[in-house]
């Protein structure tokens, strides 16, 4: 069981972006929708508010579900120095998260029952949010034999997820075993794709820029051959895929002509894939060297296309904490990786809505009702409804602020956006009806009493 989590008003938000109403939120669900819970309460027509009641002010404020991010690496257990669960679920929480699925490549590899379930416990004692384990596809992301996926499914983490993201499952045998497997259960693989022979030493985007800087190029094909290899897998075994931090117009459209046909694939997009163009590298700043890397414009504007006709299915931060002599270093030795959960949300109301191209409620649906569904994660990504879990963010759309890496509660200070100025603001986020997030600061963790909830 949790803790008391209080009984908060919130008057007058938006909610996803249309109409304003109050939302009533007690014992961690929504208790009442409406106009005017307050007033209504008083004169006798809504059932009474509590005389503990906080009031929220959403004038002017968005009221989403709670964000839930299908791709991010906390890197505990193992490698602390990066990040812990601790300090990067509190960066998602301010982000507007309230679920992360947490990849596999930690030492030791989450491919155990055991080291899942760790992970798990972690993310409990934390509160901030909800932490999905990620299993790893194979044996410690060697690529050579099956990790216990069944084993983690059963575990009391219910791994659904299974991923050797960083690392692509390049044997076509060993995948289409992984995603027969995972049928058993109802699960998905989630793949990195990039065909490993194809980028030997590659260190940014194969183009007209890697030519200039005689830097060894990272190829589209790389990408787009795996995708293509893995969508056939799957509709042969009948199985889930899911494709990882999609970067090319090639891959768009292969996973178009995926789900055409009824092949059952999803994709994600990351935040900065969709706003950074591989002209970044000419500064040779380690921080915009990432994987898969930064594409061309074109590239850009076929995924934010992509996004809004619903063939990328959702955000995935990729959330890639590193320390920082791993990253400011020449570029051939630094580190793959960026930050994101803190400035998701604002990359995505720039490239996608102030452009026109989503509304709010189209965000909702790819930063959290999907992405839950993907991770059969059963009481996140939910309506705002009575009823329904008070998972919740509000968000200043208005808001504008220029991102500090230091300033943020990740460990990483590896941000492509630093000293940008981006939109949005989260003003508040609801765990299970504790404020995690309150006035855009940290409040308190959500704890849970008696083990496991």
């Amino acid at each position: 069981m949790s803790t008391p989590t209080g009984t908060y008003l919130i008057r007058g938000a938006a909610i996803l972006g249309g109409a304003t109403e109050d939302l009533l939120i007690r014992d961690g669900i929504i208790a009442a929708r409406g106009i005017d819970l307050q007033q209504s309460a008083a004169t006798g027509t809504a059932e009474s508010l509590d005389a503990g009641l906080t009031v929220i002010d959403g004038t002017g404020l968005v009221a989403l579900p709670g964000m839930v991010d299908i791709h991010t690496h906390l890197r505990e257990p193992g490698r602390e120095d990066a990040e812990t669960v601790e300090t990067g679920t509190r960066a998602a929480a301010l982000g507007g998260y309230t679920a992360v699925h947490a990849m596999a490549n930690s030492n030791p590899v989450a491919d155990t029952a055991g080291v899942v379930e760790q992970v798990h416990s972690l993310g409990i004692s934390a509160g901030w949010v909800d932490v999905r384990p990620v299993g790893a596809v194979t044996v410690g992301l060697a690529g050579k034999q099956l990790a216990e996926l069944g084993a983690m499914a059963d575990s009391r983490a219910g791994v659904r997820v299974f991923s050797d993201d960083g690392i692509c499952v390049h044997d076509p045998v060993l995948m289409r075993r992984a995603l027969e497997y995972v049928k058993a259960f109802d699960g998905v693989v989630a793949q990195h794709a990039q065909e490993p022979r194809l980028t030997e030493g590659a260190q940014m985007n194969e183009g007209e820029v890697s030519s200039v800087l005689g830097l060894a190029g990272w190829p589209a094909v790389a990408e787009e051959s795996i995708i293509a290899r893995d969508v056939l897998l799957a509709q042969h075994v009948g199985s889930r895929l899911h494709i990882c931090h999609v970067s090319t117009a090639g891959s768009v459209e292969l996973i178009r002509w995926a789900k055409e046909r009824g092949i059952n694939v999803t994709a994600e997009v990351t935040p900065h894939h969709l706003l950074l163009t591989d002209d970044l590298v000419r500064s040779y700043d380690p921080v915009y060297k990432v994987n898969p890397p930064l594409r061309t414009d074109a590239d850009v504007q076929a995924l934010r296309a992509g996004l809004a006709d619903g063939t990328i299915d959702v955000i995935g931060t990729d959330h890639a904490p590193h320390p920082s002599e791993h990253k400011e270093c020449e570029w051939a030795q630094a580190a793959m990786g960026m930050t994101g959960l803190e400035t998701a949300l604002s990359v995505v109301q720039e490239t996608m809505i102030e452009t026109g191209l989503m509304t709010w409620a189209d965000f909702a649906r790819v930063t959290s009702t999907v992405p839950a569904q993907i991770g059969r994660v059963a009481d996140q990504g939910r309506p705002l409804e009575v009823g329904e879990p008070a998972n919740i963010v509000l968000v200043d759309p208005a808001a504008r602020w220029i991102v500090d890496p230091a300033a943020m509660a990740t460990m990483g200070r590896n941000s492509p956006f630093r000293g940008l100025e981006l939109p949005g603001r989260v003003i508040a986020t609801f765990f299970h009806g504790h404020p995690t997030v309150l006035a855009g600061a940290l409040n308190t963790p959500r704890r849970i009493l008696g083990g496991d909830a």
